[in-house]
């Protein structure tokens, strides 16, 4: 099992528990939110012919390269607040969603801290990506593992 090298310090406040839903759509739509297995790693996976995985390293990727340390994550734009993208966040419960969203990002930021300290390369693929080029986000990623398995045999 793997141990994570760096103490975590969240920066942000805990998010605590979350508000009642506004509507029984909205609870039913924030219900049927999945934490894995999600449309754009199910495309990754078939584009990569690679399983989703179960890990333990720090935040848990998507997609693991172990030969070649590589960590990739999959991010939902809205959960991850995707900079393209930039979705406005839901109005009702505004503070509880920015505390949401600021946890996100910080705990996002320290999954990859943790990760290159253990010198693993990371990288992010957002679902508009996966939506919009899903070929060229599996090459991107396969560019990527290649080029590292190659600096990982001369090592």
């Amino acid at each position: 099992m793997l141990t994570s090298p760096i103490r975590r310090t969240y920066s942000s406040e805990p998010v605590g528990k979350s508000p009642p839903a506004s509507s029984s759509g909205v609870s039913k739509s924030m219900k049927a939110n999945k934490r894995s297995g999600t449309y754009p790693e199910l495309v990754l996976s078939k584009l990569l012919r690679k399983r989703i995985t179960k890990n333990t390293l720090p935040g848990s990727p998507d997609f693991v390269y172990r030969s070649q340390k590589l960590a990739v994550f999959v991010h939902g734009c809205f959960w991850h607040c995707c900079p393209t993208c930039n979705l406005p966040p839901p109005r009702t419960h505004a503070d509880f969603w920015k505390r949401k969203f600021e946890r996100n990002i910080e705990r996002d930021q320290l999954n990859r801290t943790e990760l290159e300290s253990m010198d693993w390369r990371v990288i992010e693929v957002w679902e508009h990506e996966v939506n919009e080029h899903p070929t060229e986000a599996a090459k991107r990623i396969r560019a990527i593992a290649v080029r590292r398995g190659r600096t990982a045999t001369r090592k």
